[in-house]
């Protein structure tokens, strides 16, 4: 009954009627700020994605995942919600969101929205009663607790942007909690209440014609009852998956400030009330460093999240070919039966081509190794131009991370600096000072300077998204790897009877790299320098192959 009645009211998605669309797409995630200003204040909104869907169309993208664009004071930029119902005005009313659903949906592009639950911003209604007084109806809807006998806060636990976790609130008298900013009080999921409003909320935004969501730190979810401090964690097991290593942060093992067991129980109960509509997907992201793969296993099994956002290859190890097969590996034998999402870059890390430190044929390279790998891939804006990280003097500087721990951590301003579009001044993202600096070098790489070069980065996402397209098996297909070094990959992509042969040659000189027994018929139309002479392939640096079984 629930299924046909939120089926009902719910606008027309995008695209087949494939339940499991969502394996192996391609998701492109859009920093809203950052992406087209269509009113010129300085600021990209939606009115600005819709009037560039019809450049998305071209790309080949699936879906799009939109960063929060709730109404927020914006101290973290949307990621501090004051009203999970309403569109900011910054970027537009709601009959904008509506409408960008409306144009997505008719060029078959689906959109996911990026749901932040585990916290609000200080500024939200519930915040504003629950710090009042301890009895009052949203009392218990946030982590209160009162101090220890010398005033200090109740355990160790520390925030991801610095200092302790814990902030004092003088009118009750007692410490919230805050895993991020001080002005991001942490929402009490114990509380069947606020379980209960947030799954309404997911409806709401399920009613407006949305076709999934990505799951802000969705381990976060829940804390320790008891607050049980968290212990130390020696140096040798230390990484910066979840923090820069310039954080404390880093120092703990967060075992009780996160991923918590209740959360298992609430995840099932929000996919029943996703299940209510169909065709929608879930990704979660995971912010944990010592178990993160465990993490995603428990939570994309028995009808939990439908996936989970990868961290491993977001972090500063470069994917040579033997760190990809040591990810790939360690993730069939933890995860299991879950299905990945694996990203080079996001709103929250240094670029990949700068991360990595990749040449020109190096970014096309990895993209098409990205968009080879057994899971769903998500592209963040201007990874498709190459861009690199954008460097931010400190006078310009938004980010509330960077700020802190500057200069050692310069913060994330420099991947979400506006997306150049064309070669003027302001990469044609606005006609007046935009709310970050446009990179100078990100004009050469603009969108009207690659669409006009056959070789150029953009030129060979579209190529090499389109010829992803026609082969079934390298979006959904099993991945076995043969072989994977410093110098090459090589795996078998299999669906159903058809099996595709790809090799990458990870060097700058050329490589032989033999086809494996059967018979084999190369695809030529792969973007690659590429010959089959005999049984073996002859690949140029940095370049491709792609053979399928002459049965398939």
């Amino acid at each position: 009954m629930a299924f046909v009645e939120a089926s009902s009211r719910r606008p027309g998605a995008a695209g087949s009627s494939d339940p499991d669309w969502w394996r192996g797409a391609i998701i492109y995630q859009i920093y809203p700020r950052s992406f087209q200003d269509s009113n010129d204040d300085g600021v990209g909104d939606l009115s600005g994605i819709i009037h560039r869907m019809d450049y998305l169309k071209r790309l080949g993208v699936d879906a799009i995942w939109v960063s929060p664009f709730f109404r927020s004071p914006m101290l973290d930029f949307g990621y501090d919600v004051s009203s999970f119902r309403d569109v900011d005005p910054l970027f537009g009313s709601m009959g904008d969101f509506e409408a960008l659903i409306h144009r997505a949906h008719q060029l078959g592009i689906r959109v996911l929205i990026d749901l932040v639950m585990s916290h609000t911003s200080e500024d939200h209604r519930w915040f504003k009663e629950s710090r009042h007084s301890r009895d009052n109806p949203k009392a218990d809807w946030y982590v209160w607790a009162d101090p220890k006998p010398d005033g200090s806060p109740p355990n160790n636990w520390l925030s991801i942007f610095g200092g302790s976790a814990w902030e004092w609130e003088g009118e009750r008298m007692q410490y919230y909690l805050h895993n991020f900013l001080i002005e991001q009080p942490d929402l009490n999921f114990h509380n069947p209440e606020v379980q209960a409003e947030l799954f309404d909320i997911v409806r709401f935004w399920l009613d407006k014609g949305v076709d999934g969501f990505r799951l802000d730190v969705v381990n976060f979810y829940f804390h320790d009852r008891e607050l049980r401090d968290n212990p130390p964690l020696p140096a040798g097991d230390r990484n910066d998956n979840t923090a820069p290593s310039v954080n404390p942060y880093n120092f703990q093992d967060h075992l009780y400030d996160k991923t918590q067991p209740e959360n298992l129980v609430f995840l099932q109960n929000l996919r029943e009330v996703m299940d209510e509509y169909p065709g929608i997907t879930s990704v979660g992201e995971i912010g944990e460093s010592q178990r993160g793969m465990q993490t995603q296993r428990d939570y994309t099994s028995n009808g939990r999240l439908h996936m989970a956002y990868d961290f491993d290859f977001l972090a500063t190890a470069f994917p040579s070919g033997s760190r990809i097969k040591e990810v790939l590996e360690r993730f069939d034998r933890i995860v299991t039966e879950g299905w990945a999402c694996w990203a080079f870059s996001n709103h929250d890390v240094e670029r990949y081509a700068s991360r990595f430190d990749l040449n020109e044929a190096q970014r096309k390279l990895y993209a098409a190794i990205l968009m080879t790998l057994k899971g769903t891939v998500c592209l963040y804006q201007g990874e498709e131009l190459g861009l690199t990280e954008a460097y931010v003097p400190y006078e310009d500087l938004q980010d509330p991370y960077g700020k802190r721990f500057w200069p050692k951590y310069k913060g994330r301003d420099g991947c979400r600096t506006p997306m150049p579009w064309t070669q003027e001044h302001f990469g044609g993202f606005t006609d007046v000072r935009p709310w970050l600096p446009v990179a100078v070098e990100h004009l050469d790489r603009a969108v009207s300077v690659q669409e006009r070069d056959l070789g150029s980065t953009l030129t060979f996402y579209r190529a090499f998204i389109g010829f992803r397209r026609t082969i079934k098996a390298l979006s959904k297909g099993d991945l076995e790897i043969l072989e994977a070094n410093d110098e090459r990959l090589v795996m078998i992509r299999q669906f159903e009877d058809l099996r595709v042969f790809v090799a990458y040659n990870l060097l700058d000189v050329p490589c032989v790299i033999p086809l494996p027994e059967g018979d084999w018929v190369p695809r030529d139309d792969a973007p690659f320098q590429a010959v089959l002479s005999g049984r073996q392939f002859e690949i140029g640096p940095y370049q491709g192959a792609f053979a399928i079984s002459a049965t398939g």
